[in-house]
């Protein structure tokens, strides 16, 4: 499905480009609020619903994919175009720029499983990563030569930086395309897209991390879910080939595939990183290791703090860290679930329980000894008392995932009232709930009830399967409903909006309703729906969706206001949310025939037309200086050809990134804006 940007495709060229008129009033203005921090959690939290609200969305909707072509604009409509092209590529270029190009974090080199490896084969850590990168090559069927050079893969993620690179993008012919375009230095050689180091917040924020890796585990699973042919490159079905077939290899093609290695290795060593030293145990008020699968709260609580600062080593090449001090020692539920919907995620890549029937081949291939290690027996058996220590991706991510879920019980769950509770200070809880946080908790706990019980997760996440009826899974899902049933009973006002959020007593407060409330809201009645298939859940979310489209939607901006008191101010936790209500609206709460109630907002092109006018409006402004997304390269049309200075090939509203501002361009992720007019 995903379309790899590897050397090999990179060389690829196309069809002319296509002018755009960009559709938004006259007078409109979406301005950027802030050009100069990067917020790491908000971004990559949208960019997961961007990739959602691409081209799984599209394809779900019944297009054919290999009709899409990047510079062919608002084809086959643009509904199709924005999904499939602009939502789902903005959301793969961001990810590699902080994971990959910018250095925003600790270089891969000082992860755990690399220096294991390094001590295990007796070399240097730089010959180690070397060695796994070739490893990694080689069982997708590619040469050590596709892999892009200077490279700064990252173990771990700070939690801001400024987007603006500290250097000349290197723009210059690497390669020649087709009709005049060309390929840039700077597609095969990282080495001009670093950020600045010292304008850095060298903090680890759980929510900035974990959102991190919630954008890496879906695009490595969508990589890695399938097989291919070495000779033709063509994707295979894992259950029906001989993996002893020395024609096939790991990936859907060898260049995803080889970004699949990539972000799964950079994933195993993040997770290795957060427990073996991130968790922070109250009694003690030190930083201590994990304590797994046989983790007990009541037995004195250890968690995952609100911020922790870095002090690194000086190696500039390669930065590590030398000392760790936690800065903010609160357990804040937006950190709890930002961790625990990737590592569930991640869980259905790794999960080798023999008892899971429904457990991807191709995936099986990956964690099989090489290029991954499996999981001892012991830890795959059903039976947590004979467990035994291991550092492989399973038991690691096993680890994490569970001790994440059991302090959300015990830390942010009132069970008296059936609600989530937003803060708890290590030692005591808070006594508030807020909308939107609950709401995503509950998808996250969606997400993980699947993820543990074996069904599937990833692209695949609302597919009807057998699961394995675990104990936690019993209990996240009596979560998911009482939470819901909450919302339905305390927190949706007599408008069909949802409050923001409750106090101690569980009363909802009367501020003046947000966006974002809005989106949680429809997150976690939605989550309900799908986990228990009752009907009043989807009722709920739909009347909260239709409320949101008749009192938010201000027609002359062509997008929402962000509250009922007429904001227009966007952050990337509203973008992403109104990326994940438009295609929830689109996938599972559109009218359908057997409604008994038909809403003219719910109609399928309602919800198209907003989807458009929201993306074109709010994310791609109406200007080239205006609007969330700072720029964009190819991935997204805007090809580079010789001779043409414009920096807009493509003649959309976003610019290449070498010309998007500052003295040598902005990386292509997404900015807070206020629309006005």
């Amino acid at each position: 499905m995903a379309k790899g940007w590897g050397r090999k495709s990179a060389l690829t060229g196309a069809a002319g480009m296509l002018a755009l008129t960009v559709g938004c009033s006259s007078g409109l203005e979406v301005k950027v609020t802030d050009e100069n921090s990067f917020d790491t959690a908000g971004n990559m939290f949208a960019y997961a619903e961007f990739e959602l609200s691409g081209e799984p969305l599209a394809e779900s909707l019944g297009l054919d994919l290999d009709v899409l072509d990047a510079n062919a604009i608002d084809k086959p409509s643009a509904f199709d175009y924005i999904a499939g092209i602009e939502s789902y590529e903005y959301s793969e270029e961001a990810m590699y720029e902080v994971v990959e190009k910018s250095g925003l974090g600790l270089h891969l080199l000082n992860g755990p499983a690399v220096q294991a490896y390094a001590k295990e084969k007796g070399v240097s850590a730089n010959e180690a990563l070397a060695a796994r990168f070739t490893q990694f090559a080689e069982s997708v069927g590619s040469a050590a030569s596709d892999i892009q050079l200077n490279m700064f893969p990252t173990t771990i993620e700070y939690a801001s930086g400024d987007p603006h690179y500290s250097q000349k993008v290197d723009t210059g012919k690497f390669a020649d395309g087709e009709d005049g375009a060309y390929v840039p230095n700077y597609q095969v050689d990282f080495a001009s897209l670093r950020w600045d180091r010292s304008k850095m917040e060298k903090t680890l924020v759980p929510s900035a991390y974990g959102a991190t890796m919630l954008k890496q585990a879906l695009w490595a699973g969508d990589f890695l879910g399938n097989v291919h042919s070495k000779d033709k490159d063509e994707e295979l079905d894992a259950a029906s080939v001989d993996p002893n077939d020395p024609n096939v290899a790991l990936g859907v093609s060898s260049a995803d595939g080889l970004q699949g290695m990539f972000l799964t290795e950079e994933i195993w060593n993040k997770l290795l990183a957060v427990r073996q030293g991130l968790f922070y145990d109250a009694n003690s008020g030190q930083l201590t290791a994990g304590k797994g699968a046989a983790y007990d709260p009541s037995q004195g609580l250890a968690y995952l703090p609100h911020s922790i600062a870095v002090t690194e080593n000086g190696d500039k090449d390669y930065p590590g860290a030398t000392k760790y001090e936690v800065k903010d020692k609160s357990s804040q539920l937006r950190d709890q679930w930002l961790t625990l919907w990737p590592a569930a995620e991640f869980f259905g890549t790794v999960d080798q329980r023999p008892a899971n029937a429904n457990r991807n081949p191709a995936f099986a291939l990956a964690f099989d000894g090489s290029p991954f290690p499996a999981a001892p027996a012991a830890n795959v058996d059903g039976d947590p008392s004979n467990d035994v220590p291991s550092d492989d991706p399973y038991t690691a991510d096993r680890d994490v995932m569970l001790q994440t879920f059991r302090n959300i019980q015990a830390m942010h769950w009132n069970d008296q009232g059936g609600w989530l509770l937003s803060e708890h200070d290590g030692m005591k809880p808070g006594t508030k709930g807020d909308t939107f946080d609950a709401g995503y908790a509950m998808e996250a706990l969606r997400i993980f009830e699947r993820a543990i019980d074996g069904k599937p997760v990833g692209y695949a996440n609302g597919e009807g399967a057998e699961g394995l009826d675990t104990e936690e899974g019993k209990q996240a899902l009596d979560m998911i409903k009482r939470q819901a049933d909450f919302l339905i009973q305390n927190v949706l006002r007599k408008d069909g909006l949802a409050a923001n959020g409750w106090n101690d007593k569980g009363e909802p407060d009367d501020s003046s309703p947000t966006l974002e409330a809005q989106t949680g809201a429809i997150r976690g009645l939605t989550a309900a729906y799908l986990a228990t298939e009752d009907k009043k859940y989807r009722d709920a979310a739909r009347k909260v969706y239709d409320a949101t489209d008749r009192l938010l939607w201000k027609k002359d901006w062509k997008t929402y206001m962000t509250d009922l008191d007429g904001s227009g101010k966007y952050d990337a936790y509203t973008a992403g949310g109104v990326s994940a209500m438009l295609r929830l609206a689109l996938q599972n709460l559109r009218n359908e025939s057997g409604d008994a109630e038909r809403l003219k907002t719910l109609e399928r092109d309602a919800i198209k037309d907003r989807y458009v006018s929201f993306y074109r409006t709010v994310i791609n402004g109406p200007t080239l200086d205006q609007g969330m997304q700072a720029s964009e390269f190819w991935d997204t049309g805007d090809r580079y050809v010789e001779g043409d200075k414009s920096g807009n090939t493509d003649k959309d509203a976003v610019p290449q990134i070498q010309s998007a501002g500052g003295p040598f361009g902005v990386s292509p992720i997404l900015r807070p804006v206020e629309v006005s007019k």
